[in-house]
């Protein structure tokens, strides 16, 4: 039989791990209302100050040293071909890699270091790939700070998210699904490329809008490479001079004049709408063809 003592020491403990456990929540939830309190200060302050600049000349009209006429145009054209190319080059080379690592290597030490490799540099920052792209595309392949050198550079920022987003949605296949395929008499290729991809289409799906837009919204890269932030056309082609709008909004941002200030809010307010368009995306194609998918 246990003892009082016993029974009143295990209290003591018990409610010492629920004060901690209640402190602990506590200070978590504080720091999310603190950070939602900061955010929301932040939008609250920019949609003040760029709201009233959002027009369609904003949109149509070419970069200007005069606020009232200058516009984004060159750079929003700029940050879709990014975005467009990015995409070109990251979907086949990413989902490409995460169904070899998924589907053809097997529990070796050369896939875990690989696997281990990809995931740091998932967390690299990217001012470091900017300086590669400055080296390796701008000087070494000398292409200049074009718009392909962009876009490639880009591709090095985004694709460590593609190989992991496409390989936690071909883990999420059930194995019966391969086994089923197999037994029918299916080839590796035909159940990864009729039973799979189909399967996991919309987590790989999801994965690249989120990486494409997180290539949309990064200025660093564009630093690096000395792409610019003012030009007085609108980008036609990849070999043209790189721009983006989050550099524009950057330049804008550093300049004197409260006026330039306030276009640099309009702009911020143009690139979270087109943030905000891209993840309802996401969440758009998750919903509608996860509900297609049953197993």
């Amino acid at each position: 039989m246990p003892s009082n003592t016993d029974n009143s020491d295990s209290t003591r403990h018990y409610r010492r791990r629920r004060l901690v456990s209640s402190l602990f929540a506590g200070s978590c939830g504080l720091m999310t209302v603190l950070c939602v309190v900061v955010l929301g200060g932040l939008l609250v302050s920019i949609v003040a100050k760029g709201w009233s600049g959002l027009s369609w000349t904003l949109l149509t009209n070419l970069t200007s040293r005069f606020p009232e006429k200058a516009g984004i145009k060159h750079a929003l054209f700029g940050s879709v071909w990014i975005a467009g190319l990015t995409a070109l080059f990251s979907v086949p080379l990413g989902v490409g890699a995460a169904v070899y690592l998924e589907e053809y290597t097997g529990a070796s030490r050369l896939r875990r270091v690989i696997q281990l490799n990809i995931a740091n540099l998932a967390g690299v920052p990217s001012i470091v790939y900017g300086i590669l792209g400055l080296g390796l595309f701008v000087r070494a392949l000398q292409m200049g700070a074009t718009i392909l050198a962009a876009s490639l550079t880009m591709t090095l920022v985004v694709l460590p998210i593609v190989i992991l987003a496409s390989q936690e949605a071909l883990r999420s296949v059930p194995g019966s699904i391969r086994q089923a395929s197999h037994a029918l008499g299916a080839t590796r290729w035909q159940t990864i490329w009729r039973q799979v991809l189909p399967a996991s289409a919309p987590g790989i799906m999801t994965g690249v809008i989120l990486a494409v837009s997180r290539a949309l919204g990064e200025a660093a890269p564009l630093v690096a490479i000395g792409a610019a932030a003012s030009m007085s056309w609108a980008p036609m082609s990849p070999t043209e001079q790189a721009s983006g709008l989050p550099l524009l909004i950057y330049h804008w941002a550093a300049e004197p004049k409260e006026e330039f200030k306030d276009l640099a809010a309009s702009g911020i307010l143009v690139l979270l709408g087109t943030l905000l368009l891209l993840n309802a995306g996401a969440v758009f194609v998750r919903y509608r063809y996860g509900k297609r998918i049953k197993w």
